[in-house]
C-alpha cells in the first residue's frame, strides 16, 4: 500500500551577510525577517554552507560534469519526469531529464516541485506583474540535532501508530465499499433466487432435417447427402430462424395462448408478462424462455422450452415442433410443384400432338382408300407384272401365228387387239403409280402424303416418350427434394423446476458485481496516479 508522505513545515534562517544569495539585514526587514530570528552561530555557519551549495561555487564546472555529479545523485524515474514538467513550464530548451535538472538549478527553480493541477493551466492574461524576478530557493540545511534512542523508539512508535490507523481506515472504507457494491446486491440477488422467483420448469427435444433416399443418391452423390450437406445446413438454419421469430411466437400464442400463460397472477414481477403487455415485450420473454441451438457438426437442432408448469412446456415444445415440420415441408413444396407442372404440361402437349398426328393418318387413309401404301403399291406391281406375263404371251402366240406361211387372220387380228389392250392396261396402272388421273392423286402422292404423316406421327410419339421419362424423373426428383423432420429426442415434462438455480445464480451475480467493482476500482486508481504524477 503506498502512503503519501506527511509535509512539515520548516522556517529557513537566512543569515544576514555578504554571502552569494544571503539575505542582508535591509533585505530581511523588507522581507518581514526580524534579526532576532537569526541566531549567532547560524550567522557564522550558513554562509559557508550558502557559498558551497549556491550556483557560483559550481561556476568553474562544464555542463557535462554537472550532468555527471546529477547522475551520480540516482534520482528516480518519476523526479526526472517532474523535473522534465518543470523546465517545458518555464520554458527551458533541455537536451534530457537531467539537463533539465541542471538547467532549473542553475536558474535557482526547485526541479522536484510537484505542481498542482491549477498551476498547468497557464492563463494568457497574468495576474500579477509581468517582469519580476523569479525568486531564488534553497535547500533547507541539514539538522544538526542529534537524536537519542528513546526519542526514536518514540518516533518509531507514533509512526506505526499512524500507519495502523490509516490501514484500520483504509480497510474499514474498503468495506464498506465492497459491502455497499458486491455485498449488498449480492444479498438481493440471492434473496430474489431463493424466496420470490417462480419456479419455471424446462422441456428439451432434438431434431434433425432430412431428406429422402432415392437410387440417384447413390455412389458420389451419396457422400453429399444427410444431416451436414449444404443444403441441410440451410434449411436447419432457416428453421431456426424461423422459430425464434416473432411470427412463430405469435403462432404459438394464438394457438396456445403463449402470452396468457406467463400473465397469471402466481408469477413474480420479474418474469410475469404485464396484462396489457405488448408484442415486443412477449417477444423479449419468448427469447429468454424459448432457446433454439444448431450443432453444424452433426445438424442437430436443439431446443428447450421454459414455462410455469411442465404441461405448458411440453404442449409449447410439441406445437413448436409441428411448426418446425410444417416449415420445412414448405421450403420444397414449390420447387416440387414448378418441376411437376412443367412436366405434366409438356406431357399432356406432347399427347396432344400426337393425337392429331394419328389422326391425319387416318384421315389420309380414310380419304384415299389406301389402309397401307406400301400393300397398294405391292398389288399394283403384281398386277402390272401379270399384264407383262400375259402380253409376253401374247406376242409368243402373235409371233407363231405370224410364222405361218398363211395365217389365220381372224386369229392374228384377236392376238393383236389383246396385245394393244394388255400394253393400255399396263400404260393405265403405270400411269396411276406416278401420274394418276384427273378424278384420283397418284400412288405416289398419296404415299407421299402418307409418309410425311407417319413421319409427324413417329415423330410425336418419340416425342411423347421423352414427355413420359421427363415426367418420371421429375416425379423422382420431387421426391427426392421432400424434406422431413426426424425427432431424436422427444419432450418430456420434468416433474422438478429447473429455474431458478439459486445456488448458482447467485454465485454468478457475487462475481459479476465483484468483478464491476474490481474494475472501477482499478481504473480510478489509474487516474488518480496519472493525475498526481
Amino acid at each position: 500500500m503506498t502512503m503519501k508522505p506527511k509535509a512539515k513545515k520548516f522556517r529557513i534562517r537566512r543569515t544576514i551577510g555578504g554571502a552569494s544569495g544571503a539575505v542582508r539585514p535591509n533585505q530581511a526587514n523588507e522581507a518581514g525577517y526580524d534579526e532576532d530570528d537569526f541566531d549567532d552561530d547560524e550567522q557564522e555557519q550558513q554562509p559557508e554552507r550558502l557559498n558551497r551549495l549556491s550556483p557560483d561555487a559550481e561556476s568553474f564546472l562544464t555542463p557535462a560534469e554537472e550532468i555527471e555529479k546529477i547522475k551520480a545523485e540516482n534520482l528516480t524515474g518519476r523526479q526526472l519526469r517532474i523535473a522534465r514538467r518543470e523546465a517545458q513550464k518555464h520554458g527551458f530548451n533541455a537536451a534530457s531529464d537531467l539537463d533539465a535538472v541542471r538547467l532549473l538549478r542553475k536558474n535557482g527553480v526547485d526541479p522536484f516541485k510537484r505542481s498542482d493541477l491549477l498551476e498547468l493551466v497557464v492563463s494568457d492574461q497574468g495576474s500579477g506583474p509581468a517582469n519580476l524576478p523569479a525568486a531564488i530557493r534553497h535547500a533547507p540545511p541539514p539538522s544538526t540535532h542529534v537524536s537519542d534512542a528513546n526519542s526514536r523508539a518514540s518516533e518509531v512508535a507514533k509512526i506505526q501508530r499512524d500507519l495502523a490507523r490509516r490501514r484500520s481506515r483504509r480497510s474499514m472504507l474498503l468495506l464498506i465499499k465492497l459491502a455497499f457494491f458486491v455485498f449488498v446486491p449480492t444479498f438481493l440477488a440471492g434473496y430474489y433466487y431463493f424466496k420470490i422467483a417462480t419456479p419455471m420448469y424446462s422441456t428439451e427435444s432434438e431434431f434433425v432435417i432430412q431428406q429422402a433416399d432415392n437410387a440417384s443418391s447413390a455412389g458420389i452423390g451419396g457422400l453429399f447427402s444427410g444431416p451436414t450437406s449444404p443444403l441441410s445446413i440451410q434449411d436447419s438454419v432457416t428453421v431456426q430462424s424461423y422459430l425464434n421469430s416473432r411470427d412463430a411466437m405469435a403462432r404459438l400464442d394464438r394457438d396456445h395462448g403463449f402470452k396468457a400463460h406467463f400473465q397469471q397472477s402466481f408469477i413474480d414481477p420479474i418474469q410475469k408478462l404485464e396484462p396489457n403487455g405488448s408484442n415486443e415485450a412477449a417477444y423479449r420473454i419468448y427469447q429468454k424462455r424459448v432457446r433454439i441451438g444448431y450443432d453444424p457438426t452433426e445438424g442437430i437442432i436443439k431446443m428447450e422450452v421454459v414455462a410455469a408448469s411442465p404441461e405448458a412446456s411440453k404442449e409449447f415444445s410439441l406445437a413448436l415442433i409441428r411448426y418446425a415440420e410444417e416449415q420445412v415441408d414448405q421450403l420444397t413444396q414449390r420447387l416440387r410443384e414448378d418441376q411437376m407442372s412443367g412436366a405434366r404440361q409438356s406431357y399432356q402437349e406432347a399427347e396432344t400432338k400426337m393425337l392429331d398426328a394419328q389422326r391425319r393418318v387416318v384421315d389420309l387413309q380414310q380419304k384415299r382408300g389406301v389402309l397401307s401404301i406400301e400393300g397398294e403399291i405391292s398389288g399394283k406391281m403384281q398386277q402390272i407384272s401379270a399384264r407383262e406375263v400375259q402380253l409376253r404371251d401374247r406376242k409368243l402366240e402373235l409371233a407363231e401365228l405370224l410364222d405361218n406361211n398363211r395365217p389365220n387372220r381372224t386369229k392374228v387380228s384377236i392376238a393383236t387387239r389383246n396385245i394393244d389392250r394388255l400394253e393400255s392396261e399396263i400404260t393405265v396402272m403405270r400411269a396411276e403409280l406416278t401420274d394418276g388421273t384427273t378424278s384420283t392423286s397418284s400412288i405416289a402422292s398419296i404415299a407421299g402424303e402418307l409418309r410425311v404423316a407417319e413421319a409427324d406421327l413417329t415423330t410425336r410419339q418419340l416425342m411423347l416418350s421423352q414427355s413420359l421419362q421427363q415426367l418420371e424423373t421429375a416425379r423422382i426428383e420431387a421426391n427426392r427434394q421432400v424434406r422431413y423432420l426426424s425427432l431424436g429426442v422427444s419432450p418430456v415434462p420434468p416433474d422438478e423446476a429447473t429455474y431458478p438455480k439459486a445456488f448458482e445464480d447467485t454465485l454468478l451475480a457475487f462475481l459479476i458485481f465483484g468483478g464491476i467493482y474490481l474494475m472501477a476500482s482499478l481504473t480510478a486508481s489509474i487516474l488518480r496516479e496519472q493525475i498526481t504524477a
